[in-house]
């Protein structure tokens, strides 16, 4: 699995409290639901499957704290106090925003890209070069 328990204990002892709290298949349903938002904004360009399917120092790290945050943010409103809630939802918006600037182009993360038909690599990429070949029509 992209997320693993070790994840949640680097975000903070707040995670595993709430990790705690909630039950493995609320976890496991809250780390779907964090994936597949994620997958929503990258899908355009870069290659999901195989980001997700990364282990270890294989996955962008900064991806799988966002993946983190999302996760507990969805754990925290399924719990009856919501225990902290605010900087849960601080937290959530902040990877949404990050997720947002990848889809832009403002943010380039270390994740492997579609590959086109011929073996292209970023094939989805907005930004090409070339031109068309050149006509020889001598009038």
């Amino acid at each position: 699995m992209f997320i693993t328990n070790d994840d949640y204990i680097q975000v903070g002892k707040e995670a595993l409290d709430i990790m705690k709290q909630s039950s493995d298949a609320n976890r496991i349903a809250a780390e779907e639901r964090a994936l597949s938002l994620m997958a929503s904004y990258l899908r355009g360009r870069y290659d999901v499957e195989k980001t997700f399917e990364a282990e270890g120092d294989e996955r962008d790290h900064e991806l799988v704290g966002r993946a983190v945050d999302i996760a507990l943010y969805h754990m925290v409103c399924s719990l009856p106090q919501r225990m902290g809630y605010e900087m849960r939802e601080k937290r959530y918006k902040d990877a949404l925003d990050y997720l947002k600037e990848i889809q832009a182009g403002r943010v380039t993360p270390g994740i492997p890209t579609v590959t086109g038909p011929d073996g292209e690599e970023d094939y989805n990429n907005p930004v090409r070069y070339g031109s068309e070949k050149r006509n020889e029509y001598i009038w």
